[in-house]
C-alpha cells in the first residue's frame, strides 16, 4: 500500500514539474515568421498589454487543467487505496435498509469527498479568471452553480450507479447491456438539455434584436433549417468573453448566442457566427457526435469491463474491493472511464476540428463576408484572452476548434481561391 501511494504521489509531481516547465520554459507560441505582419498575427489587432496578458493566462489556465485531470485519478486512487471507498460501503450498508437507499448514501458520500477535494482546482480558476477580467461572476452565483451542478450530477449518477451495479451483479456481460440502456439515455439527455437542464444555470429567452433576428432567420431559410426563434442567454452576468451553440435534437434544437457575443460584436461579425452555427445542423454534426458518442461508449465499457476484472484479480486486496458488485468498485470504474477518455480526447478533438474547419467553409460561401469572419477570430482571442498559436499538447488534447491562427490563414486562403 505504502508503494502505490509513494509511487502515485511522486509520478503526480513528476507530471506537475514536466507541465510547468512545457508550458513556460519548454515550447513557443510565437508565430511563425512568415505569418508576421498578417491578419493572424496578435500583434496586429493585441495591445502590448493583452499580448502579455493572453500570454500568461493561457499559461496558468492550462497547468491548472493538466494538474487537475491526473489529480482526479489520484484522489480515487487514494479513496480505494486507503480503504475509504470501503467505509463508505460499511456506513452505507448501517444507515440504511433497501439496497437503492444504500447506493444513494454511498454515492452521496463519495461525491461529497471527490467535489470538495477538487474545488480548490476549480476555486483558484475562477479566481483567476476574475483577476484577468475574463469572468465577471460573483462568488455567490459561482458557489450556486457549484450546488447546483453537484446536485443535477448526483441525481443523474444515482440513476446510472444504481442501474450498473445492478447489472455488474447478474452478468458478466453487463457492460454490453449497460451500453444497450446508454443509448437512450444519451439520446435523452441531448434531448433535454436545452430546456431543462440548461435554464438552470442561465436565463434564457429569444433574441430581443427583432432585426437581427430577422436576418439571422433569413440565413437559416438559405441554409434550409426550420428555425423559428433564435435564443439570447444573459451570459455578461458570468464572463466576458463570447459564444453561441447550437444545442438539442429535433424539436429541442436550439440556436443560442450570449448577450456578450450581441454587445461586443458588430451585425456582420454575429450573422458570420450565427452561420458557422448553422453548418453544424446543416452538415448533422450534432447527430455525427452523438453517434461518436455512441460508439464510444460502446469500446470504452468493453475495455473498463476487461480492466476492472483484472484489477480485482490481481489486486483487490489492495484496493479493498471484495467483488465486482461491491459498491467499493465505484472509485475504480470512475479513475478507468476517466483515464480512457483522456486517453481518447486527442482523437475526439481531431474530429472535431474537422468539423469546425467544415462549419468555417459553409459560413464563408453563406455570407461571403471574410472582413467580418476574420474580425470574428480577433476579438474571440481578444476578449477570451487566448493563444493564438497555442503549444502542441495544448492543441493535442484541449482545442476542440482549430487555432485561431489555423482559422484566420483558412478564411484567407479561402477568399484567395
Amino acid at each position: 500500500m505504502k508503494k502505490v501511494i509513494g509511487w502515485s504521489l511522486f509520478l503526480y509531481v513528476g507530471f506537475g514539474l514536466f507541465i510547468y516547465w512545457y508550458l513556460f520554459y519548454g515550447t513557443s507560441t510565437a508565430i511563425p515568421e512568415i505569418y508576421k505582419g498578417s491578419s493572424a498575427d496578435p500583434a496586429t489587432f493585441m495591445s502590448q498589454r493583452e499580448l502579455v496578458l493572453s500570454q500568461d493566462f493561457s499559461r496558468i489556465k492550462y497547468l491548472l487543467y493538466f494538474l487537475a485531470t491526473p489529480f482526479e485519478w489520484l484522489v480515487l486512487l487514494l479513496i480505494l487505496v486507503l480503504g475509504i471507498s470501503r467505509n463508505f460501503e460499511k456506513w452505507a450498508k448501517q444507515s440504511a435498509k433497501p439496497k437503492i437507499l444504500q447506493i444513494g448514501v454511498y454515492l452521496f458520500y463519495l461525491s461529497l469527498l471527490t467535489t470538495a477535494l477538487a474545488l480548490p482546482f476549480q476555486w483558484i480558476g475562477y479566481r483567476i479568471s476574475k483577476f484577468y477580467q475574463i469572468s465577471t461572476q460573483t462568488t455567490a452565483s459561482w458557489v450556486k452553480d457549484h450546488i447546483i451542478d453537484f446536485w443535477v450530477n448526483f441525481v443523474f449518477m444515482f440513476v446510472i450507479v444504481a442501474v450498473l451495479l445492478w447489472l455488474m451483479k447478474r452478468s458478466e456481460r453487463w457492460w454490453l447491456y449497460a451500453w444497450c440502456l446508454s443509448v437512450p439515455f444519451t439520446i435523452f439527455m441531448t434531448f433535454i438539455q436545452p430546456v431543462f437542464i440548461d435554464p438552470l444555470y442561465n436565463d434564457f429567452q429569444p433574441l430581443q434584436n427583432k432585426q437581427l433576428e430577422t436576418k439571422i432567420l433569413k440565413l437559416a431559410q438559405q441554409a434550409d433549417i426550420p428555425a423559428s426563434h433564435v435564443y439570447e442567454v444573459n451570459m455578461s452576468e458570468k464572463t466576458n468573453a463570447l459564444n453561441a451553440y447550437v444545442t438539442g435534437i429535433g424539436s429541442n434544437s436550439r440556436i443560442v448566442l450570449w448577450d456578450t457575443t450581441l454587445k461586443q460584436l458588430s451585425e456582420n461579425e454575429i450573422l458570420f457566427i450565427m452561420a458557422h452555427e448553422m453548418a453544424h445542423y446543416v452538415k448533422k454534426h450534432i447527430y455525427w457526435a452523438l453517434a461518436g458518442s455512441i460508439a464510444l461508449s460502446f469500446v470504452g465499457l468493453y475495455l473498463i469491463s476487461r480492466l476492472i476484472n483484472r484489477t480485482i484479480r490481481r489486486f483487490g486486496h489492495i484496493f479493498h474491493i471484495p467483488s465486482i458488485s461491491s459498491f467499493s468498485v465505484l472509485p475504480l470504474f470512475f479513475l478507468l472511464s476517466s483515464v480512457l477518455s483522456f486517453a481518447a480526447s486527442p482523437a475526439m478533438n481531431y474530429v472535431s476540428r474537422a468539423e469546425e474547419r467544415a462549419s468555417d467553409t459553409y459560413a464563408m460561401e453563406l455570407t461571403n463576408d471574410n472582413e467580418a469572419a476574420v474580425m470574428t477570430f480577433q476579438n474571440l482571442s481578444k476578449t477570451s484572452l487566448s493563444q493564438v498559436n497555442p503549444p502542441g499538447l495544448v492543441k493535442l488534447f484541449l482545442y476542440t476548434h482549430p487555432t485561431i491562427l489555423e482559422r484566420i490563414q483558412y478564411l484567407e486562403q479561402y477568399e484567395k481561391k
